[in-house]
């Protein structure tokens, strides 16, 4: 009878659990840790309510120096100010969604020179999800708010003529401005892997870069407007898009077509972005502590 039963064991199917795609793996890991700082978030609900509006007071007071500078010039670099407000609008929201979801990739350098990154590693979790969804600040979702609402102030008032390809553009812009700035966010992740205090360089490219993108490039050099079009390719978060909605000449004599080519950039950027992070993992040393 015994001999009956093992046979059937032995011949019985196996389950066999194939094991989930490394990107899947870490979005679930990242939806799970961001998860566990919501909880915490809100166990102080009036302390969030505090933070978030004073984020959103913080990153209001770029928009109204700039609402000083048009009450003594009517124009910008030959842009009105809702036209600005639609660039500053585009800028902001864009690097608010990437601040608020991979924000934390400023912290790496830190963890790298007191050792910390080690427990990290050791964890059945892709290290970038840890880092990325690491002290996930809810209370950035001011920034995102204040830039919706410029951006909305500047799409009302801009003198607009809608079609249906500019309307595509907008959100088209929006998502994969968010992306690029979140590729520059890794990337600048993956060189304090080497430079290990470098957080402020990454911090010049990010809201550094967001700054920027605020004002027209008409203000700016030609040789800078070339590096944010050709070399980190910021242009195609907002100005390049931003400049065909409003049916102006694009800069360095660009073709209108440009405009439609964020995603494909943005694809790019997080693919280099990702090859950069792999390497940098792979280059890290521990400190031994």
């Amino acid at each position: 009878m015994a001999e009956g039963v093992e046979a059937a064991v032995l011949e019985a199917p196996v389950a066999v659990f194939a094991p989930r795609p490394r990107l899947v793996e870490g979005v679930r890991a990242y939806g799970l840790i961001v998860g566990m700082w919501l909880r915490s978030t809100m166990a102080y609900r009036a302390s969030f309510l505090m933070t978030a509006f004073g984020n959103f007071a913080a990153t209001a007071f770029d928009f109204v120096t700039i609402m000083l500078m048009f009450a003594h010039v009517d124009a910008l670099g030959g842009y009105s100010l809702p036209e600005i407000a639609l660039l500053y609008g585009a800028s902001g929201t864009a690097f608010g969604l990437a601040d608020l979801l991979m924000g934390s990739m400023d912290r790496l350098g830190r963890r790298v020179r007191d050792g910390t990154l080690d427990t990290l590693l050791v964890r059945p979790v892709p290290v970038l999800a840890q880092v990325a969804a690491d002290r996930f600040a809810l209370r950035r979702l001011g920034r995102i708010t204040q830039g919706l609402l410029v951006l909305g102030y500047g799409l009302v008032a801009a003198d607009i003529e809608w079609t249906v390809a500019k309307a595509v553009v907008l959100p088209l812009m929006l998502l994969s401005g968010s992306v690029i700035f979140g590729a520059v966010f890794v990337a600048g992740g993956a060189f304090q892997f080497v430079a290990q205090d470098a957080s402020q360089v990454q911090n010049s490219f990010t809201y550094g870069g967001n700054t920027l993108l605020q004002y027209p490039p008409t203000i700016f050099a030609k040789d800078l407007v070339r590096g944010v079009t050709f070399v980190v390719p910021l242009a195609f978060v907002n100005w390049l898009p931003v400049l065909y909605v409003l049916g102006r000449e694009l800069p360095l004599g660009l073709p209108d077509g440009v405009a439609f080519l964020p995603p494909l950039v943005a694809a790019v950027c997080a693919t280099g972005a990702g090859l950069a992070w792999r390497a940098g993992l792979r280059a890290y040393r521990s400190t031994g502590s």
